[in-house]
């Protein structure tokens, strides 16, 4: 039972090592969607202002 919970231990680390990396992976990707599209559009994308920011 030992070996069997080591196994799977093993397992499940090399996966969230995986999802990790796709995770990372992604978000660079994400990233480089957003500047691609902005690009296309010739423009950034305007931050909205805030409500919540005061200004009183």
């Amino acid at each position: 039972m030992g070996d069997d919970l080591a196994r799977e231990n093993a397992y499940l680390r090399l996966r969230v090592e995986q999802l990790t990396a796709d995770v990372v992976d992604l978000t660079a990707e994400n990233a480089r969607l957003r500047q691609e599209r902005e690009r296309l559009h010739g423009r950034m994308a305007a931050a909205r202002p805030n409500p919540l920011a005061g200004g009183q």
